[in-house]
């Protein structure tokens, strides 16, 4: 008797160990599980960043082939203090919606205008200020938006520039371009610029100084057609991960690591005068 009660004992036991040792297994799986994975991440620990490739500062190619910019180099630094493992998804502008709602990225973080997409995405807090301005070629008999009658002024399709010229407040000015055109990426709007086959660009303050940066081939209005700023757009209700990334974003100003990027790309148009999020 003594003898089966034992043995029951140590079956018990081992019942009871193997149990604990699932529910660890759980849990564990379950801790590795970022904050709105559910809403974007591709699984438990990935943070996939949808960026346009072509808009240098905030995300290009460079020199060496890889991909590069501010708003990549925050991106690395936000996931290596959170654990995440971090993806670059160079994306289509025009699909960046079917995208983030889909799961097939996290964010959209590539110098992203709030203003006008509030109702849209979940954003973090603003952290850089920006307008949307003009720029021709120097010499150009431009000197206002009003000079532009008669004239042709390319952006950036579904871009923050495209969202102001289209709104009430140029409504009377755009009617008189000879036409307002759109194009894929930044890069070739300049080139069409250069070559005289577009009059203006339309196009973000830091898209405007990178391409002036070096260079006397172009200048901006003094008018700015208005002005904004630049967030982390996730998918619509996911605001843990939004606050997250903005709380890491803070840490990264107040340690000094913000002031370092800006000064690496400074050269490329980067101010840290222009940085909001403290």
């Amino acid at each position: 008797m003594k003898k089966n009660l034992k043995a029951l004992v140590v079956a018990a036991a081992t019942l009871a160990l193997t149990a604990v040792m699932l529910a660890g297994c759980s849990s564990g799986g379950d801790a590795q599980k970022s904050e709105g994975a559910g809403d974007g991440a591709a699984d438990a620990t990935t943070f996939t960043v949808g960026f346009d490739k072509a808009y240098p500062p905030y995300g290009f190619v460079g020199d060496d082939g890889e991909f590069a910019g501010i708003d990549l180099d925050m991106a690395k630094e936000v996931c290596e203090r959170n654990g995440w493992d971090l993806k670059l998804e160079a994306i289509d502008w025009d699909a960046k919606d079917a995208l983030i709602d889909s799961g097939a990225i996290t964010c959209i973080w590539n110098g992203f205008t709030i203003e006008g997409r509030e109702a849209d995405y979940a954003f973090t807090e603003p952290y850089m200020l920006n307008e949307q301005v003009i720029v021709v070629k120097k010499g150009s008999d431009v000197k206002s938006i009003d000079d532009l009658a008669g004239k042709t002024v390319m952006t950036q399709v579904d871009s923050a520039a495209l969202d102001v010229l289209e709104g009430e407040d140029y409504a009377d000015a755009v009617a008189k371009f000879a036409a307002l055109d759109t194009i894929a990426d930044y890069n070739t709007a300049f080139m069409q610029l250069e070559s005289g086959a577009v009059d203006a660009v339309a196009c973000d303050l830091s898209i405007a100084d990178y391409n002036m940066a070096g260079n006397d081939k172009y200048v901006k209005l003094a008018e700015p057609l208005s002005s904004e700023h630049y967030g982390v757009g996730f998918k619509k209700g996911n605001t843990e991960m939004a606050d997250k990334v903005t709380a890491t974003l803070k840490e990264m100003y107040a340690d000094g690591t913000i002031k370092q990027l800006c000064e690496k790309y400074a050269e490329y148009g980067v101010s840290f005068d222009n940085w909001v999020l403290k």
